[in-house]
């Protein structure tokens, strides 16, 4: 029985290695966004989810509607009996054959996962409850687990695509751009990213293991320990002359509020340009992302247009007049801005307000509405396409800098923000 159990123990570890093998010679470095987006305000719906609506905003930015689907696009409803019959036969032969015990709990719940993951969207998804208390907590900034944000990109496997400062594995020397290959020995390949971070979080003082892939080809393990982890939205500085800098991490709840004191702080120091980092910020709250842009647009102005299901355009403009004025604007973009970053980068741009330096943006040009479910759980879907206010697409194009410059990752001195300062200062 021993010697069964070690040979076991031995394929597992050997089909492990072989997926690694495989990934090392399919692999490829490509950016994409990273986190799961909120783009909406929750809805309530009941677990039919029969009540639809976009996302709603103050002073009427955006209005509650309730419309139909295309009648020449295919519906969820339609495979319903397929699914109703064919899960049927399946149930009678498990009650019938199947040895093992039946948690109905899970089994619905893998169902409903199964059904959503059948659209074949990155970005729709449904929470158990659990898993949607953990989401709400990290999206509000504070979790227990080890400091690092990831998407599972189209190896299978998951990105890492920020590692934050003081956290257990920024400590341990895990990076941006490495892979998570495996979560205490076990492989995670095509396992989703909110299950996998499920592992990884755990209470305050327990032990994780992390099994990396580094530049295609470097297998890392780290072990660490879990923390408390505070995510802090917005950093500022002055830099030289009256140039200010504000780095702005992600567009969770909040964050708004915090650009807005880190900008006062900057105006009051005697900041007359200014620098907005959005490299790395792969998105969030829409809602925030257009709090943010109504300090920067005249009453009035185009902030973003957006398209929903049954082809209904909004446009959306800004409701109140700019509180800062600024000589100029630089925005920072790379292959990690997204989503919400996209939307602010976009407004401004063509709003003439700023110029952007760096790489290419991802480009994720969809927004997800979240209905809340009655039993305590989530329904994440894809409901609107949005462009910039000149009509510019943003999905699977992503935004182009004036000034394209690669991050000289050898040196000490960050080139991206170098020539970001000549741009600010009208020396480019």
């Amino acid at each position: 029985m021993e010697d069964k159990e070690n040979e076991i123990e031995e394929n597992k570890n050997q089909d492990f290695e072989k997926e690694v093998a495989y990934l090392k010679k399919q692999w490829v470095y490509k950016s994409i966004v990273l986190f799961i987006v909120l783009a909406c305000i929750v809805g309530v719906a009941s677990s039919s989810l029969t009540y639809y609506f976009t996302l709603k905003r103050k002073n009427n930015k955006f209005v509650a509607s309730t419309y139909g689907i295309k009648d020449e696009k295919t519906s969820a409803t339609d495979a319903i009996g397929d699914i109703t019959e064919q899960l049927s036969t399946f149930a009678e032969v498990i009650d019938e054959q199947y040895v093992g015990e039946i948690n109905k709990k899970t089994l619905i719940e893998e169902t409903i996962k199964g059904f959503v993951k059948g659209l074949g969207d990155d970005y729709s998804e449904y929470f158990t409850s659990d898993e949607w208390e953990e989401f709400q907590e990290s999206v509000l900034g504070n979790y227990s687990g080890v400091g690092i944000e990831m998407m599972q990109d189209d190896t299978g496997y998951i990105l890492v695509t920020n590692v934050f400062e003081d956290g257990p594995a920024k400590k341990a020397g895990i990076q941006q751009g490495d892979y998570i290959i495996g979560v205490n020995g076990e492989s995670i390949h095509e396992v989703s990213s909110q299950e996998v971070s499920n592992k990884v979080r755990g209470e305050s003082g327990t032990e994780v293991t992390l099994n990396i892939l580094r530049n295609g080809s470097e297998t890392l393990e780290f072990k660490l320990v879990r923390d408390n982890i505070r995510i802090y939205h917005v950093e500022s500085k002055m830099l030289e002359d009256d140039i200010g800098y504000i780095d702005l991490l992600t567009f969770d709840s909040g964050c708004a509020k915090e650009f807005e004191e880190e900008m006062d702080s900057l105006v009051e120091q005697g900041a007359k340009k200014l620098i907005i980092d959005l490299r790395n910020n792969t998105g969030g709250d829409v809602s925030e992302a257009l709090q943010i842009l109504d300090l920067f647009l005249e009453k009035g102005q185009i902030e973003i247009i957006t398209q929903s299901a049954n082809g209904l355009r909004i446009t959306t403009s800004s409701p109140t007049d700019r509180k800062y004025t600024m000589d100029s604007i630089v925005i920072l973009i790379n292959e990690y801005t997204a989503s919400a970053s996209e939307i602010v980068t976009g407004a401004m741009i063509d709003n003439e307000l700023a110029k952007t330096v760096g790489i290419k943006s991802y480009g994720k040009g969809v927004m997800q509405s979240v209905y809340q479910l009655l039993d305590g759980g989530a329904l994440k879907i894809t409901t609107q396409e949005y462009n910039t206010p000149n009509g510019t697409k943003i999905q699977g194009v992503g935004i182009t800098p004036n000034y394209e410059v690669e991050l000289d990752k050898n040196s000490e001195i960050d080139n991206q923000l170098e020539k970001a300062k000549a741009v600010v200062k009208g020396e480019e």
